[in-house]
């Protein structure tokens, strides 16, 4: 009797047993879609829920959240924030246009 092939997509299926943690949350859509893209392409695995469904009950709470492995946490963590430094360092600086003013 042949074993049933399985595909690359079966075997990375998730485990529902899996602890996620949440590395990010954000009011605003387009910063959340930014940040899960940086996790993409650092190879770690998030998902990107609507935080809407407190709205019920806590009524001006709302936005974004990311949730990864909690095995990946620290890692993401960790590109979250150099991400942010690198932004911040970037927005200090004087455009090319301000300094020969």
């Amino acid at each position: 009797m042949a074993e049933p092939n399985t595909t690359a997509e079966e075997q990375a299926q998730p485990n529902p047993n899996e602890k996620l943690v949440k590395v990010f949350d954000s009011e605003q859509e387009s910063e959340a879609l930014v940040v899960k893209g940086l996790l993409d392409s650092a190879g770690i695995d998030s998902d990107l829920a609507s935080a809407s469904l407190l709205q019920d009950a806590f009524p001006g709470m709302g936005g974004m959240i990311i949730t990864v492995r909690e095995e990946d946490a620290g890692r993401a963590q960790q590109l979250i924030a150099e991400s942010r430094q690198a932004v911040r360092a970037s927005s200090d600086e004087p455009d090319d246009d301000e300094t020969k003013g």
